[in-house]
C-alpha cells in the first residue's frame, strides 16, 4: 500500500506539471509565436530547480528539463507500481499457501462420514480451481481496491481545486457506472457459480475414468464413457459462455459510460476555455485527472465481477472448513494408558452408520438414507486375549467390516450411531486420543490402497524407522520377497497410482507386508487373502502362525480356510453372531459354518456331479 500510495503521488504531479507549463505561455504565444524568447514564463520551482542545478534559464532549458522531470517520475511511478505488484504477489501467494495447507489439514482431520457423500473430482476442484480464484482476486483486485480508491481520493480534491464546475460534470455518470456494476455483480456472481460448479461435475467425471480406465476399457465402454464426458464438458461449455456474454456486455456498456464521461469533460472544459473562463493548460490537466478518477470507477466494476467469483469460491471452500472435524476421542475425556498387550473386549456393541450431509450442508433423504439408517451390529460380544488369533465369517453385509471400522475408530460406536462398550487393554476406546488408539493396530482393509511411490516407501507407511532387515521378513512372511526381488530396481521399484503396475495379488500381500511391518499389538486382517492363490496363501498362513501369541489377530475372510486355524471362529449373520467356536466344534454342530466349509471343501470320496443335462423347462427346484 506505501509504495502503491507513492506511485500515485508520482502519477499525479505529472498532470500537474503538464498544466502549470501550457499555463506558461501566454495565449497569443501558443503555436506561432512558442518557440520565441521571453514567451514562456515558468513557474517558480522551475526557476528554482533551475538555480539549483546551476542552468542558465531560458524556455528550450526550461522545456527539456521538464520533459526530463516527467520522464523521471513516470519512470518512478513504473518502478514503485512494479514494487507493489511484486509485493502483493508475495502477499496473496504466502496467504494462499496458508489456506492450501489450511484445506488441506482439514480435510485430514474430517471424520470417516465426510467422504461417505463427497465427490472426490468436485473436493479437488475446490482445492484447486476455487483457490486459484481467490488468488487472482487477492493478488490482483484486492490491490486494486485501494488503488481506485487513493486515486479517487486524491483527484477529487485537485479538481474541485482547479474548477468546481467541471469537477461535477466529471463525476455526473459516476453513480450510473456504480449501480450499473452492482446489477451486473449479482448476474455474474450466479452466472459464475453455475460455471463454477459445471467445472466440479466435469472433473469428476474426468477424475472417475482416469482411475477406472483400465475397467473401461475392459468392458469396451470407451464410447458411453466419452459421451457421458461430452455431456458434463457440453454443460460446462455452455455455463461458461453464458459467463462470458454477461461479462461481453458489462464491459461494453461501462467502456460507452466512461468514454461518454470522458466526451462531456472534454465538451464542457473547450467550451469554457473558449470562453475565457478556464486556461488551456488547467482543462490539459483537468482531462488527466478525470481520466485517473474514471478509469477506476470502471475498474471497480471489474472489481466487483472478480469479488463475486471469489466469494462464490470462498463459499465452496467454506463449506468444506466449516465440517466438523474428527474429534480427537470419541467421548472426549482423558486418554487412559495403554499397555499394549492388545486384549479386546466387546460387549453388546450394536451400530448403524451415521446419515452424512453432502459438501453443501444440504441432508441427504431417500432410500438411500434408510438403508444406511438400519444397523449393521447388533449386541455383539468378544473377548480376546493378547496373543489370540479370532476368525470372523459371515455373508456380504453381516457387518464384519463395520466392525474393523469401530476398531479403528472410523465411527462413533456411542449413541445416537450405536451402543456397547469396545476396550482395549481395559480401557474404552471411545476415551483414547484416536491417534493412540490408530497406532494400536496394524490393519489390512478390504481395499488395500497403493500410493503411487517406491515399493519401499509403501511399506513404511507405518513404520518409518524400519530397517532393512525388517522389510525383508515382513515381505517374506506376506510371500512377496521373491517377487520384489524379481523387479528390476527391487524395493525401490515405482509403481503407479494405486498399485496399477501390481496384480491384484501382489497389492494385497504388499498391503498385509506393510501392517505386519507396522510395530501394533492388534492386527486385522480385512478379507487380505481373496486375490492370492491356494499355495501362497498356505504359505502366508503358516506365516501367521509362526508369529502366534506376537499379535492379538482377527482374520476376516470368506475363505474358511483362512480362519481355520484360529482361536474361536464367529459367524455374523445380519450384524448378529449366529455360531461361534473353534473349527472342530463349528464343522461339529452341522450349522451354517459347517455347510459352507462343505462347500467349499468337498468330499473328494463323495460322487462327481455329472454334466447338466439339457432341459426344455425350466428344473423343480427342492427345498
Amino acid at each position: 500500500m506505501v509504495s502503491m500510495a507513492i506511485g500515485i503521488l508520482l502519477v499525479f504531479l505529472v498532470p500537474k506539471i503538464s498544466g502549470q507549463i501550457i499555463d506558461g505561455f501566454p495565449a497569443q504565444a501558443v503555436g506561432a509565436a512558442a518557440g520565441s524568447a521571453g514567451a514562456f514564463v515558468p513557474p517558480a520551482w522551475l526557476e528554482q530547480l533551475t538555480q539549483f542545478l546551476g542552468l542558465s534559464g531560458g524556455t528550450a532549458t526550461w522545456l527539456t528539463l521538464t520533459g526530463l522531470l516527467v520522464v523521471c517520475l513516470t519512470a518512478a511511478a513504473g518502478a514503485f507500481q512494479y514494487l507493489r505488484g511484486r509485493l502483493a504477489a508475495q502477499a496473496s501467494e504466502g496467504i494462499l499457501r496458508s489456506l492450501r495447507m489450511q484445506l488441506y489439514r482439514h480435510l485430514m482431520e474430517l471424520p470417516a462420514e465426510a467422504f461417505d457423500r463427497a465427490d472426490t473430482g468436485d473436493l479437488v476442484q475446490r482445492c484447486t480451481s476455487d483457490v486459484d480464484t481467490v488468488r487472482l482476486f487477492l493478488s490482483t483486485q484486492v490491490v486494486e481496491i485501494g488503488r481506485a480508491v487513493m486515486l479517487v481520493a486524491c483527484s477529487l480534491p485537485l479538481m474541485f481545486a482547479l474548477d468546481v464546475r467541471l469537477t461535477w460534470v466529471s463525476i455526473s455518470l459516476i453513480p450510473i457506472i456504480l449501480g450499473f456494476s452492482m446489477i451486473f455483480f449479482r448476474r455474474l456472481t450466479r452466472a459464475f457459480q453455475a460455471a463454477d460448479e459445471a467445472e466440479g461435475r466435469m472433473t469428476s467425471v474426468l477424475q472417475e475414468n482416469l482411475t477406472g480406465i483400465r475397467v473401461v476399457r475392459s468392458f469396451g465402454r470407451q464410447d458411453h464413457e466419452e459421451a457421458k464426458f461430452e455431456v458434463a464438458n457440453g454443460d460446462h461449455r455452455d455455463r461458461t459462455q453464458h459467463l462470458f456474454r454477461v461479462l461481453a456486455l458489462f464491459w461494453s456498456l461501462s467502456d460507452v459510460l466512461c468514454l461518454s464521461q470522458l466526451g462531456l469533460v472534454l465538451f464542457a472544459g473547450a467550451h469554457w476555455t473558449m470562453a475565457g473562463s478556464m486556461t488551456l493548460g488547467t482543462l490539459v490537466a483537468f482531462t488527466q485527472y478525470s481520466a485517473l478518477v474514471i478509469w477506476p470507477v470502471r475498474q471497480m466494476g471489474r472489481i466487483l465481477v472478480d469479488a463475486g467469483k471469489a466469494g462464490v469460491s470462498l463459499k465452496r471452500l467454506t463449506e468444506i472448513l466449516d465440517q466438523a472435524e474428527e474429534a480427537p476421542s470419541m467421548a472426549g475425556g482423558p486418554t487412559g494408558p495403554l499397555s499394549g498387550k492388545g486384549a479386546l473386549s466387546l460387549r453388546g456393541v450394536s451400530f448403524r452408520f451415521p446419515v452424512a450431509p453432502s459438501m453443501d450442508g444440504a441432508p441427504v433423504s431417500g432410500e438411500a438414507e434408510r438403508d444406511r439408517q438400519g444397523w449393521v451390529l447388533q449386541d455383539v460380544d468378544l473377548e480376546l486375549r493378547p496373543g489370540q488369533t479370532l476368525g470372523l465369517v459371515g455373508p456380504p453385509g453381516s457387518g464384519k467390516s463395520a466392525l474393523v471400522q469401530l476398531l479403528l475408530g472410523l465411527y462413533d460406536y456411542q449413541a445416537p450411531h450405536g451402543r456397547g462398550s469396545i476396550q482395549l487393554d481395559g480401557v474404552e476406546i471411545a476415551s483414547l486420543d484416536r491417534h493412540a488408539l490408530r497406532s494400536q493396530v496394524a490393519a489390512v482393509l478390504q481395499n488395500p490402497f497403493l500410493f503411487a511411490k517406491s515399493i519401499e516407501s509403501n511399506l513404511r507407511v507405518g513404520h518409518c524407522e524400519a530397517e532393512r532387515d525388517e522389510l525383508r521378513t515382513a515381505t517374506e512372511a506376506a510371500s512377496l520377497h521373491s517377487s520384489i526381488e524379481s523387479f528390476e530396481s527391487g524395493y525401490d521399484t515405482l509403481i503407479g497410482e494405486r498399485g496399477v503396475t501390481l496384480s491384484g495379488g501382489q497389492k494385497q500381500r504388499m498391503a498385509i507386508a506393510r501392517a505386519l511391518l507396522k510395530p501394533a499389538p492388534v492386527l486385522i486382517l480385512d478379507d487380505a487373502l481373496s486375490a492370492v492363490d491356494h499355495q501362497t496363501e498356505q504359505q502366508i498362513l503358516a506365516a501367521l502362525k509362526a508369529r502366534a501369541g506376537q499379535q492379538t489377530t482377527i482374520v476376516i475372510s470368506h475363505r474358511l480356510s483362512s480362519v481355520a486355524h484360529a482361536d474361536e471362529i464367529v459367524v455374523l449373520n445380519a450384524g448378529r453372531i449366529v455360531e461361534r467356536g473353534c473349527h472342530q466344534q463349528l464343522i461339529a454342530s452341522q450349522g451354517a459354518y459347517a455347510h459352507l466349509w462343505h462347500l467349499q471343501h468337498p468330499d473328494p470320496g463323495a460322487r462327481k456331479p455329472g454334466p447338466v443335462p439339457t432341459r426344455s423347462h425350466p428344473p423343480t427346484v427342492q427345498p
